[in-house]
C-alpha cells in the first residue's frame, strides 16, 4: 500500500510497504529515464526530481538502496508505545505482527465550561490524572518491553507527543528511551487493533519526493 501527504517545506511524503518498494523504484527509474543514486537519494536524469528514502525503524544503518532492500527483507524486532491521555498500548512486533502486548484505558476528566476557581480546580485535577496515567503507562512499558529491550532494534512511538515523552521520562525506561525512533506515528485512541495497524505502518519506507 502507498500513502502520500504534503511535506513541510515542500514536496510530499510517500509511505510504501516493503513488498512494493522494488516496484516503486522501477517506476521512478522508468518515469525519469533513469536516475542517479547517492546513498539513499535518487535524482531523476530527465528533470532533476529527487526522492530521499528513509529506512524503517531499526534499519538506520542502511546507507544505500541495496542495503535498504536487504534490510527490509528481514525486518528487525521493534517495540511499540502508543499513548494518549485516555489510553496506552504497548507491544512487541516481529515482521509486522504483534507477538506480545498490553492495552489499558484510563479515566481522565474532560474540560469544563466553568470559569474562575472551578476551571482552575478541574485543570489541576486533569494534570494530576495525566501524571498518574503517565506513571501507570510506564509500569506497563516496564513489564512488557523492558525485559526484551536487548532484542529490540528500535522503539516506535505514536499518539500524543507530550504523553509519550512523559512516559519515557521515567528513569526505569532509560534503555527504551535510548532506542526511540524520531518519527512519531499518527494514531487513533490506542487499542489492540490500532497497535496492530501501527506495527504494519512502522515497517513502511518513508520517501520525501521533491517536487
Amino acid at each position: 500500500m502507498v500513502t502520500a501527504k504534503p511535506a513541510a517545506g515542500g514536496g510530499r511524503w510517500v509511505e510504501i510497504s516493503p513488498e512494493r518498494l522494488r516496484g516503486w523504484l522501477d517506476g521512478f527509474y522508468g518515469r525519469h529515464q533513469g536516475a542517479e543514486e547517492a546513498g539513499l537519494t535518487l535524482t531523476g536524469t530527465s528533470n532533476g526530481d529527487r526522492a530521499t528514502l528513509h529506512p524503517p525503524p531499526g534499519l538506520d544503518a542502511a546507507e544505500d538502496i541495496d542495503a535498504l532492500l536487504r534490510g527490509i527483507a528481514s525486518p528487525p524486532r521493534i517495540g511499540l508505545l502508543l499513548a494518549r491521555k485516555g489510553a496506552v498500548a504497548v507491544g512487541i512486533a516481529d515482521n509486522g505482527a504483534i507477538t506480545s502486548s498490553k492495552v489499558e484505558r484510563f479515566h481522565v476528566h474532560g474540560r469544563t465550561a466553568a470559569g474562575g476557581w472551578s476551571q482552575q480546580r478541574y485543570a489541576r485535577r486533569r494534570d494530576n490524572q495525566a501524571d498518574a496515567v503517565a506513571g501507570k503507562s510506564a509500569d506497563i512499558a516496564e513489564r512488557v518491553l523492558l525485559p526484551e529491550v536487548t532484542s529490540l532494534a528500535a522503539l516506535v512511538c505514536g499518539g500524543d507527543r507530550g504523553m509519550v515523552e512523559a512516559i519515557l521520562a521515567d528513569r526505569r525506561l532509560a534503555a527504551l528511551a535510548a532506542l526511540r525512533h524520531p518519527h512519531l506515528l499518527e494514531v487513533a485512541e490506542p487499542r489492540l487493533t490500532v497497535l496492530e495497524e501501527a506495527a504494519v505502518t512502522a515497517r513502511k519506507v518513508r520517501i520525501h519526493l521533491v517536487p
